[in-house]
């Protein structure tokens, strides 16, 4: 699927089958990645220096083996996925600037979605997977706050309207929150109007929730704000977004709760790599500057 061009349906399928079919993980290059049609270029790891202050704060058990092990899903282009074999995407760029910042490597290594968070602290050292930071999450695991993003909609028509999709079929990535919190609450006010329930068709990859809209399985999807942007691009005229952007919420760094200083190194390093302009860097590559913030945090969620 994280093929850099627009594709038919058909296309658009093969390219998901060759991606599911690819390695599991893969250690982020020096470089990041590299430039693709998803972005400029302009951001150059080997820019990135270690921070010996913010390098101390990292526990040993961390540091001891020069790497920091991070589950993710690569199937949420822009933010990570996969192209050429490798993990590559704006999450991937940021967080191999994150380590380098702390004297270390990344190794991202591929998970199912929802494997992700209850692997912390044992498979996993963090997990960067465009997770929206929210209340529910925070009382398992820990966020470091570095983007915001608000859920967007699209369908191949433009008639499509998000609030009135009781009966139609909507396709979801599973995990989300717009399949765990939003979908629902929609469900909920097409029950009390007395109409009928949406039909949620719930997949692993979101590469394949939007290939359902392209050939007519859905009627429309929801994702975040730069994944729908993504997908509207690549489809070259076959999807369309519809209704407004809403429910803007950070995406954090999950951390362990056990996990001591490591989530305070963490912001430093972001706070960081703000303030040196990487993080401008990073997001320009990558079209994704509307989701910047300048105040990263432990634990922001907003709801």
């Amino acid at each position: 699927m994280r093929v850099r061009r627009s594709y038919a349906a058909g296309s658009l399928l093969a390219a998901a089958a060759i991606v599911l079919s690819g390695c599991a993980n893969n250690a982020a290059t020096e470089g990041g990645g590299q430039p693709t049609a998803s972005g400029t270029a302009g951001f150059d790891i080997n820019k990135v220096q270690k921070d010996d202050a913010l390098a101390g704060q990292v526990p040993d058990a961390v540091k001891s083996d020069g790497k920091i092990v991070i589950g993710t899903d690569p199937t949420y282009e822009p933010s990570e996925f996969k192209e050429g074999g490798k993990i590559v995407g704006f999450d991937v760029d940021l967080m191999t600037a994150v380590a380098k910042k702390l004297g270390l490597t990344a190794e991202f290594q591929e998970s199912k979605f929802e494997n992700i968070l209850p692997s912390l602290g044992s498979k996993y050292e963090l997990g960067v997977s465009s997770f929206t930071d929210s209340k529910e999450r925070e009382k398992t695991v820990d966020f470091v706050t570095y983007f915001a993003a608000g859920t967007a909609w699209a369908a191949t028509d433009k008639a499509f309207d998000p609030d009135d999709a009781c009966g139609k079929k909507v396709s979801v990535q599973t995990g989300t929150v717009q399949q765990t919190a939003d979908l629902p609450a929609r469900q909920k006010k097409c029950k009390d109007a007395g109409k009928a329930a949406i039909d949620v068709l719930p997949y692993d990859d979101q590469a394949e929730a939007t290939n359902a809209v392209v050939v007519g399985k859905a009627q429309a999807m929801l994702a975040d704000l730069p994944v729908v942007v993504a997908a509207v691009r690549k489809t070259n005229g076959q999807l369309f977004r519809v209704g407004e952007n809403y429910d803007t919420a950070p995406y954090g760094i999950a951390v362990a709760k056990d996990a001591g200083t490591l989530k305070d190194a963490l912001l430093g390093a972001v706070k960081a790599l703000i303030a040196d302009g990487t993080y401008k860097a990073v997001l320009d590559k990558w079209a994704v500057a509307d989701g910047a913030i300048s105040d990263p945090r432990i634990n922001g969620a907003t709801s």
